[in-house]
């Protein structure tokens, strides 16, 4: 206190030197210990005016944490704060609580201080602001501090007045210098060390920090939940925590952590205009509920009554802290604390708190965007892709797209299957380099070209070489590849051309595999002086063709065909006889992959052999966007298919499995539906293809209400898995196929 009373002498003494020839920092310095002690304050700040005087910005922040750090860096003179009113008034000014809670509201502050701001003016020239922060357990300000606020700010004026004249720029820098003075009254149980000032302060800011940097890695809503769990939760003891978005009037919850099942029906669709207090919190204004039993219940056990709540408004262009909020700040959500019990919340830790809820606003809305971006892109790409793949007696087809995990363009592989005649069908794989926009348009001339020409019954060879010209003549900058596989499947003959692409492998009957060796050639796009060159082969019934893109063997350290042919290996032989779950399989490695730099596309085919005895028999049926008989039609042409391969005894089974999947078909995907029955020796199979790639998810009948919010509405796959027993759901690059077996018993 000695130094602190020789500051106070110095200011009543006067005299004709007043700065004794110290510096701006020197005078700022003393002016905001001063402050700091004689107001009993925990943070005090100097604000200049800029020079065109529209807004004022912090030259010096004296205090302790995380208090002093509330303190905004600038202000703007037409935002309402204890600061920009001194200014502009002339007079002490003191900070007006944004948004007063109602008579019959009970919750903590979210700013936790008072706020008190006197000019500092001399000789007619506006300097700026002496501005001091006070915790709120010490009351508001009298008469007698405004008084000694304003001794302090005049005293300040004097001496700047004093600098400016011997030719002192008084301004503030590009970031105000910030003076650590610990107050000894601020004890935060649980944090830091007793008795140590300060020591609780720092310990609050050290978690800040760490929510901070793991932000800046999060790019999921999970990765959110994670850094959440791991920077709120766990160090302010919360027992569950729920994030919830604004849009469309509405509140959605992004995610959850720990039992918070109620919490998330009760905010999860919740109108703007409910009362309620995550509602409440969306208008910029957190709120900190202790819980507890109210007042008139009695003291009670520390665990009666409802528990402890904190509602943080998820604030994106400006603090979340109420003094250096905008007037309408930009709410993109909230953030929900549950305790176990009730619970205080001492002013420093709310302080933290709407930190913590103003950077976790931003990243929230920087994931959400990148999001839409990624969904927009996905979404263009899919649309892209074929709707759905032609088929033909004695060949079975599917494919799968997986788009790229580092980036959010949209991409140029794609796959198609091309019925060039009953018995003739050509495969295609292709990869346009890049991820824009462009690649896409390349990618879009191109496969309309291959189809074209393929349709017209060119040979592969031919027809590689005539898009190739074609996207020349158009000027195209991208390099496309391709592979390109003209089946016969009359005598199994399978001319494959290339164009730059990886050479499709083939898994033969005894469980060996190889390349369909062809010439590389050029890709499309480069001029060739040499015409392309194809390769024929012969493939034997129960062969499985596996085309792919550079995606799917995204290595830095091993060849692609190699990495291919390991993938196809591994599959299994009995994989084989079931291309959905061979699909699955080969690209489960690629699905789970977070580093996959490029999309990755894979298409599989199955000869089994020339249509006569032992081959299966196929049919299959299209439906129509909300055909109201749509559901009818399937039910009559399982039953009648059935009864014409003489297999009327799985009918009314496999009516009821069709009717349930394509009523779910229907509702959930909203698209065009494709249902295609296979008749083999021992089993017979339904596919019912959609183009919503959302996995059908059955709505349980007894698990807990975290998983149930995420089911479908009806129960209608729960039969079909008590009818057939297992299903499987493959997504293919615009929707996904359910797909099920059924035996054929003797007898």
């Amino acid at each position: 206190m000695t130094s602190n009373s020789a500051l106070g002498e110095h200011r009543r003494e006067g005299g004709p030197a007043r700065t004794d020839g110290r510096g701006l920092e020197e005078v700022l310095h003393g002016v905001v210990r001063e402050a700091l002690f004689r107001m009993d304050a925990v943070s005090a700040a100097v604000y200049l005016l800029s020079r065109d005087a529209s807004e004022v910005r912090a030259a010096m922040i004296a205090g302790s944490p995380p208090s002093c750090f509330t303190m905004p860096c600038r202000m703007s003179m037409d935002m309402p704060r204890a600061s920009t009113r001194a200014v502009a008034t002339g007079k002490v000014a003191v900070l007006p609580d944004p948004d007063p809670a109602d008579e019959d509201q009970t919750y903590a502050l979210p700013y936790p201080y008072a706020a008190l701001a006197a000019p500092v003016t001399a000789g007619g020239r506006r300097f700026g602001a002496l501005t001091v922060l006070r915790l709120e357990s010490h009351g508001g300000f009298g008469p007698t501090d405004r008084r000694v606020l304003q001794e302090i700010a005049d005293a300040l004026a004097t001496d700047l007045a004093e600098l400016a004249s011997a030719g002192t720029a008084v301004m503030a820098g590009a970031t105000p210098a910030l003076v650590p003075v610990f107050h000894s009254s601020i004890r935060t149980p649980g944090w830091g060390v007793r008795g140590v000032p300060g020591s609780a302060g720092a310990s609050l800011m050290y978690p800040l920090r760490h929510f901070a940097e793991r932000l800046n890695q999060t790019t999921t809503v999970d990765d959110l939940i994670a850094a959440a769990r791991d920077s709120i939760m766990s160090p302010f003891g919360a027992r569950a925590l729920v994030l919830a978005s604004v849009g469309a009037g509405r509140l959605w919850v992004l995610g959850h952590s720990g039992p918070s099942s109620e919490m998330v029906r009760a905010l999860h669709g919740t109108r703007l205009g409910a009362r309620t207090p995550a509602v409440e919190a969306v208008r910029g204004h957190a709120l900190f509920l202790p819980g507890g039993p109210p007042p008139e219940a009695g003291s009670g056990g520390q665990d009666a009554g409802p528990p402890g709540e904190a509602y943080l408004p998820l604030v994106v262009g400006g603090r979340s802290v109420a003094v250096a909020s905008e007037v309408h700040p930009h709410v993109v959500g909230v953030c929900c604390l549950e305790f176990a019990g009730p619970r205080e919340f001492p002013p420093e830790e709310r302080t933290v708190l709407s930190m913590m809820a103003g950077m976790l606003g931003a990243a929230v809305e920087r994931v959400e965007l990148g999001t839409r971006q990624r969904e927009v892109a996905e979404h263009l790409q899919r649309r892209l892709l074929p709707s759905g793949l032609s088929e033909l007696p004695g060949l079975a087809t599917t494919a799968r797209y997986r788009p790229a995990v580092t980036t959010v363009q949209v991409g140029g592989d794609w796959y198609d299957v091309i019925k060039v005649s009953d018995e003739r069908m050509v495969l295609v794989v292709g990869d346009v380099e890049g991820h824009d926009l462009d690649s896409a348009a390349v990618m879009g001339q191109a496969r309309t070209a291959l189809i074209s020409y393929a349709t017209e019954g060119h040979r592969p060879a031919v027809v590689i070489d005539r898009t190739g010209r074609l996207l020349a003549g158009l000027g195209t900058e991208q390099l496309v590849t391709c592979c390109v596989v003209a089946l016969d499947t009359g005598d199994g003959t399978a001319e494959v051309a290339l164009a730059g692409h990886p050479a499709p492998l083939v898994r033969r009957p005894d469980g060996g595999v190889g390349t369909l060796d062809a010439p590389a050639n050029l890709p499309l796009g480069v001029t060739a002086r040499h015409a392309y060159r194809s390769c024929e082969h012969t493939l034997s019934p129960g062969s499985v063709l596996m085309l792919y893109s550079n995606g799917l063997t995204d290595s830095a350290t091993r060849d692609p065909g190699t990495c291919a042919e390991d993938l196809l290996r591994a599959g299994g032989r009995e994989a084989g006889a079931d291309l959905e779950r061979l699909a699955d399989r080969l690209v489960a490695e690629v699905s789970g992959a977070r580093w996959r730099r490029d999309d990755a596309v894979l298409l599989l085919a199955r000869y089994e052999g020339a249509v006569g005895r032992g081959a299966p028999r196929t049919a299959s049926l299209h439906v129509q966007r909300r055909d109201l008989h749509g559901v009818k039609a399937a039910r009559a042409f399982v039953d009648r298919q059935l009864r014409s391969w003489e297999l009327t005894g799985l009918s009314e089974t496999l009516q009821l499995i069709a009717s349930e999947i394509v009523t779910n078909a229907l509702v959930h995907a909203g698209s065009d539906v494709d249902v295609r029955l296979r008749a083999f020796e021992d089993h017979v199979r339904l596919e019912v293809r959609d183009s919503d790639g959302n996995p059908p998810v059955p709505s349980p009948l007894a698990l807990d209400a975290e998983r149930n919010a995420e089911a479908e509405h009806g129960r209608g796959l729960l039969i079909v898995e008590a009818l057939a027993g297992q299903w499987n759901t493959s997504p293919n690059g615009r929707g996904k196929t359910v797909s099920l077996d059924l035996p054929i018993l003797d007898g």
